[in-house]
């Protein structure tokens, strides 16, 4: 999937890419106010995956993707099965890379919500779901999911289909207990990638360090530190261009990590890899599938 909003990869109102000779369309829009404040885009993918397995590296963000074509598998966080999901998944914000294994041909609508912008939506803590996909009737039930998916699946074209999932979502909408506190604090280290003390966050809302870390991991899932560093990973990803020299050193002390090996250390911790390995790999997606619309997050994992 593309990344979040928040980096400005999806800073209009409506996206509209085909991939290479395979194909494969992406259409995307910003939702309307008040899901706009808790919602980066609504999006509908179609065609050929430019690869069976596709590796997600964590980003800030939350997903829910509903599937309208043949299954797909997610192998998440640590486990070593994948398992298959078919009317489509919930993924909280993940803490490691995931790896989605998809069909020949892939046909889909989702949300790519903000890291605090999936709890108004969840049945169950953020925290029981962390690295731990569940399927869409897990968590709207069986029938109302299929109901969804009935009505998607024979919309006229996908700006229909982005209509009908946007006004599913504003049925859903209900208030959160600690979710603007949970918001304003997320969007102070969402503005400064990461580079926040989280003590002053805490001092700042009045609260215990406790009462703090307790309402981040039941409405996102990870505490405010682990979201500040997947900010801060995230944002520096970013910043390679992956067409040219990369120097480590300086890249991760623009990033504000301590030292280079500090940096090599968290991005094996978030994506199994190191930075030279994933510059190879961001390298052979751009070799192999240049202007492709999933062309800035995910890698290739065959």
């Amino acid at each position: 999937m593309p990344a979040a909003a928040w980096l400005n990869h999806f800073d209009v109102r409506c996206r509209r890419g085909i991939g290479d000779a395979v194909g494969m369309e992406y259409v995307s829009r910003v939702p309307r106010p008040p899901l706009d404040g808790l919602i980066d885009d609504l999006y509908y993918l179609e065609g050929a995956p430019p690869y069976a397995r596709l590796t997600l590296p964590p980003t800030p963000a939350a997903l829910l993707i509903v599937n309208l074509g043949m299954p797909f598998r997610i192998r998440a966080g640590t486990a070593v099965e994948t398992a298959e999901y078919a009317d489509g998944c919930v993924v909280t914000m993940p803490t490691r890379a995931f790896e989605f294994g998809y069909p020949p041909e892939t046909r889909s609508v989702g949300v790519h919500f903000k890291p605090w912008g999936l709890a108004p939506f969840l049945r169950m803590p953020a925290a029981e779901l962390c690295d731990r996909p569940v399927t869409v009737e897990q968590v709207w039930g069986r029938p109302a999911t299929a109901e969804l998916r009935d009505r998607l699946a024979t919309a006229d074209g996908p700006h229909e289909m982005l209509t009908l999932l946007e006004e599913e979502l504003m049925r859903r909408l209900c208030g959160t207990a600690g979710l603007g506190m949970v918001r304003h604090t997320s969007s102070v280290i969402a503005a400064t990638r990461g580079a926040v003390a989280i003590g002053d966050l805490r001092a700042a809302t009045g609260v215990s360090s406790t009462h703090l870390a307790q309402r981040f991991k039941e409405l996102i899932g990870v505490t405010p530190k682990r979201l500040a560093r997947t900010y801060r990973f995230a944002a520096a990803v970013f910043s390679i261009n992956p067409t040219e020299p990369v120097d480590w050193g300086d890249l991760a002390g623009r990033a504000g990590y301590f030292d280079q090996a500090h940096f090599g250390h968290e991005f094996r911790a978030f994506t199994g890899l190191t930075p030279t390995r994933y510059l190879e790999v961001r390298r052979r997606f751009l070799r192999e599938h240049p202007g492709h619309v999933l062309d800035s997050w995910p890698l290739p994992a065959d």
